[in-house]
């Protein structure tokens, strides 16, 4: 055969084969698989809330709608369906609070992001289980900030609480999957740190009646876990909840400190002083609280994962178990009123309004007084000589056993009041001179 030959029949072949098999034997082009997106992980969760672009999520301002909206599509896809009133429980910020006034956000309309996940039990279903955790946080500073200086600076609150609100997005997500026998109640809340308006409301317009609420778990700061050293405060509102942390925390391994008291610092007091069992979840205190450095990037990812493992075990415990709680009361006196209790509560660790001492206190009970993790640059604490792993035992003339004392102790006073504060150093017992200051600005 000619080289002629053989390259037409070369270029023959090169040219009809391809449509003759296609003809021949209806050979089709395979479809482009385009892969589906990775999952958006809880740190994309606290990203996004921690953005400047969303202005530090101050109740009321367009940063804290945006991050309404956002929590309310994230609900709706891992699974939650709406209340039925819609994904928000709206109210108005009180013109006359005190708190409210200082912040400038009288009047404002505010909004808790509520998600349900139905329970499958036919008699269960009826109760529920209320997991929150607040989503507001600071804004630009000014009032409510630790850092002096920083007025007009966005206050990003990634641990504060954008943590909270991406774990309640990850145990949404897992439960999602297990439909449980009682029904979940899902809920961020804003407001919380004005004073806990947002829980407040809810529990004077309950999605679920209160008493067929079996219990209110509340997630605050939960993102900063250091040494495996967890606290959760409420353990002892429900005769149960001792030995189901216990067995939960046997194989979790954290350094688990835990608290009876129900009242404490974030919204989960609300829900105690309408006589419900709480419990909250806590990582503890750091430098960067109520600061311009609580950013995403400092948040501990492992340590958020285990925390979350754990809290999703105890709500699939309490979704599931077959009988109520035995709620106690450990309120005594306290529980005549419980907004003035949450507000000088919240008063110890979060930006209130009268005397200002500047100390970051340590959330776990010390022996007889109250043992610092730290004090503020600049603050009357730190001109006073007062430092991280002193404990308070009496501030002017009265004794400080506890967080409750000292917040009481605080509040009888007023900025430019000086005062004896009496500490334990070590085995040594000093006394100093503090003048007290303004909280926020």
């Amino acid at each position: 055969m000619s080289l002629v030959s053989v390259v037409a029949l070369l270029g023959v072949l090169l040219v009809v084969t391809p449509a003759h098999l296609r003809a021949q034997f209806g050979t089709q082009q395979q479809p482009v698989r385009i892969p589906e997106p990775p999952p958006i992980q809880p740190i994309d969760d606290i990203r996004y809330l921690s953005d400047d672009r969303l202005g530090g999520r101050m109740t009321g301002s367009p940063g804290a709608d945006t991050a309404a909206a956002y929590l309310a599509r994230r609900f709706e896809q891992v699974g939650l369906q709406p209340a039925a009133g819609g994904w928000f429980q709206s109210f108005t910020v009180a013109k006359e609070a005190p708190v409210a006034q200082h912040a400038h956000v009288g009047g404002l309309q505010a909004k808790n992001v509520i998600g349900i996940l139905p329970g499958r039990d036919p008699v269960l279903r009826n109760e529920a289980v209320i997991i929150g955790a607040h989503y507001d946080h600071l804004g630009l500073g000014g009032f409510g900030s630790l850092d002096p200086d920083s007025t007009g600076e966005v206050h990003n609150g990634a641990d504060d609480n954008a943590s909270g609100a991406a774990m309640l997005i990850q145990i949404a997500r897992r439960m999602a999957g297990t439909r449980p026998a009682r029904t979940l109640v899902f809920i961020a809340f804003s407001g919380e740190e004005l004073g806990l308006l947002g829980s407040s409301h809810y529990v004077k317009a309950p999605i679920y009646p209160l008493a067929a609420t079996l219990a209110m778990l509340n997630l605050d700061m939960v993102g900063r876990l250091r040494d495996k050293r967890l606290i959760v405060y409420g353990t002892r509102t429900a005769k149960e909840f001792p030995a189901l942390l216990d067995s939960l925390n046997w194989y979790a391994g954290f350094d688990l400190k835990r608290q009876g008291d129900g009242y404490g610092p974030s919204d989960h007091s609300s829900f105690y002083a309408a006589g419900r069992p709480v419990l909250h979840v806590f990582t503890d205190l750091h430098e960067d609280y109520h600061r311009t450095t609580d950013d995403w990037n400092k948040i501990n990812q492992d340590g958020f994962e285990q925390v979350s493992d754990f809290t999703t075990g105890i709500v699939t415990a309490l979704a599931n178990r077959p009988t109520r709680l035995t709620p106690v009361d450990l309120s005594g006196p306290r529980s005549a009123g419980a907004g003035h209790h949450t507000d000088s509560a919240a008063a110890v660790v979060t930006p209130g309004y009268g005397a200002y001492l500047g100390t970051i206190p340590d959330m776990t009970d010390s022996p007889g007084g109250v043992r610092l993790l730290g004090v503020r640059t600049g603050s009357p604490a730190e001109k006073a000589g007062l430092r991280g792993d002193d404990v308070i035992t009496r501030i002017g003339p009265m004794q400080v056993p506890d967080l409750q004392a000292m917040t009481d102790a605080l509040r009888s006073h007023k900025s430019g009041d000086t005062v004896d504060i009496v500490f334990r150093r070590g085995d040594r017992v000093t006394t100093v001179r503090a003048t007290l200051g303004t909280r926020g600005g």
